[in-house]
């Protein structure tokens, strides 16, 4: 009996013995199929893995030659500038000049004028006791003839003076000669050269209005060149102004998940000279400049001020240093789907340096630095899409296995 106890509690043993090592059996079956298809798996993504380096090397190879477009199309645009600006401090260095020249021009235009008066006046004074004379001399003829009948020439053979003869008594030939002295005198000296020198000053007059009228002609050119660059920069100004303030007033709304903001020009006369204000009006507050809202909301309105010029001039490349540093969690996601909608409507690639976990979490690969032994530092790489990826079939292998 207790032969038989003992070989019954043996086979038992035994049985289960059996039964454990069957179990096993099956378990390690089970693994080895789910291992196997995971391994299959793995081969397929490390194809997939491998084309996608391929594609990557191919990208990087295309986007080898954009830095140096980017950097001669900036140079470019650098060298544009500065010529512009010399053009535009030649035109104005010209415009001084000739405004010089000009008002030199009308300072000897006056002169002349005045010399020309002062002539003009002198002559007609000449003039007037010229003909004053003559009108004497035609009286004293007019009356010698209806006096004593005859021409002036013949006075003295009228009046019987002989030739040689004594002359009248002196007291009357004195007193004649004062009165012929006092009407000499009365007539003035006579300019002989009074019309050469008119027309010297004409012909002087005639060429410096002629200068002047060229003075003129080369100052209107310059103001109309400096004129139409002016309202060149202008319009693209206005342009630039009305696309990135349409930006702003969107992506304020989203960001602010409400509320309202603009951009205004400080001298709207002039943008060239003017410059920029931000207007502000957060749900539930009045409107405010910039510097009356409080951090978040300083760096929310400065975000959607950025992203609405990336919008209107795209940048291949946006580096975000600490910006969701002040930024709560609920602004924290909406500036995170700004971003994202960002990256998807233009070909921006966004460097976002931080250590918000939310905003880890939502990046497409991170990039860090850690110290596996003291003194050396090594950088870690995650590809947080491919991890999803990964996560994603990991059930479904289980399920296969």
């Amino acid at each position: 009996r207790a032969r038989v106890m003992q070989t019954s509690t043996d086979v038992s043993g035994m049985e289960r013995e059996r039964k454990l090592r069957g179990d096993r059996l099956s378990t390690t079956r089970n693994d080895r199929q789910r291992w196997a298809a995971r391994g299959e798996s793995a081969a397929r993504q490390i194809k997939t893995l491998s084309a996608r380096a391929e594609e990557a090397r191919l990208e990087l190879s295309a986007l080898d030659d954009l830095p140096t477009e980017i950097e001669a199309q900036r140079q470019r645009l650098i060298n544009e500038l500065a010529s512009s600006e010399r053009e535009r401090t030649a035109a104005a260095d010209k415009l001084a000049a000739a405004e010089t020249a000009l008002r030199e021009a009308q300072a000897a235009l006056r002169t002349a004028q005045a010399a020309v008066g002062t002539e003009r006046e002198q002559r007609a004074r000449i003039e007037a006791r010229l003909e004053s004379a003559r009108q004497r001399l035609g009286e004293e003829i007019h009356r010698i003839r209806e006096t004593l009948q005859c021409e002036p020439d013949g006075c003295l053979a009228l009046a019987q003076f002989p030739e040689g003869a004594a002359l009248p008594a002196l007291d009357e030939i004195e007193r004649q000669l004062q009165r012929l002295k006092a009407d000499r005198e009365r007539l003035g000296a006579v300019n002989l050269a009074a019309d050469d020198e008119l027309e010297a000053l004409n012909a002087q007059f005639e060429s410096m209005d002629k200068e002047r009228a060229d003075v003129e002609d080369a100052i209107a050119k310059l103001r109309g060149a400096i004129g139409q660059l002016n309202r060149e920069g202008k319009r693209r100004i206005d342009e630039a102004f009305e696309a990135v303030n349409a930006h702003f007033q969107s992506l304020f709304s989203t960001l602010f998940d409400g509320g309202e903001a603009r951009l205004v020009l400080i001298d709207g006369d002039d943008p060239l000279a003017g410059g920029l204000e931000i207007v502000a009006k957060p749900p539930g507050k009045k409107p405010a400049t910039l510097s009356l809202l409080s951090g978040g909301e300083q760096t929310l309105t400065a975000l959607s001020l950025i992203f609405a010029v990336f919008l209107t001039n795209p940048s291949p490349i946006c580096v975000l240093d600490e910006v969701d540093a002040p930024l709560d969690d609920a602004n924290v996601d909406r500036y995170l789907n700004l971003m994202e909608r960002m990256a998807g409507e233009t070909d921006t690639r966004f460097l976002v340096i931080t250590h918000h976990p939310q905003t880890m979490a939502r990046m497409d690969r991170l990039f860090g630095v850690t110290m596996g032994e003291k003194g050396v530092s090594q950088l870690v790489s995650v590809d947080l899409a491919t991890a999803e990826r990964i996560i994603e079939d990991e059930p479904h292998m289980r399920a296969a296995g």
